[in-house]
């Protein structure tokens, strides 16, 4: 949970490793990629929701 505490100094360290590593013109990219991932994790998740209830509910099928 000391993982959520982070201070101004190791934002900023996390900040310069990741334009060290991807580049300044390639983290719009992995943004949007993420973005994506994320919508589509989400959309699969509610799908899911959305089966189960359907087969738990006895009086669609009448």
């Amino acid at each position: 949970m000391k993982l959520l505490f982070l201070g101004t100094w190791e934002i900023i360290v996390i900040v310069l490793v990741v334009l060290l590593l991807f580049g300044g013109k390639k983290i719009p990219e992995l943004m949007k990629g993420l973005g994506k991932g994320v919508k589509s994790f989400k959309d699969g998740v509610n799908g899911v929701d959305n089966d189960l209830s359907d087969k738990s509910d006895p009086s669609d099928k009448a």
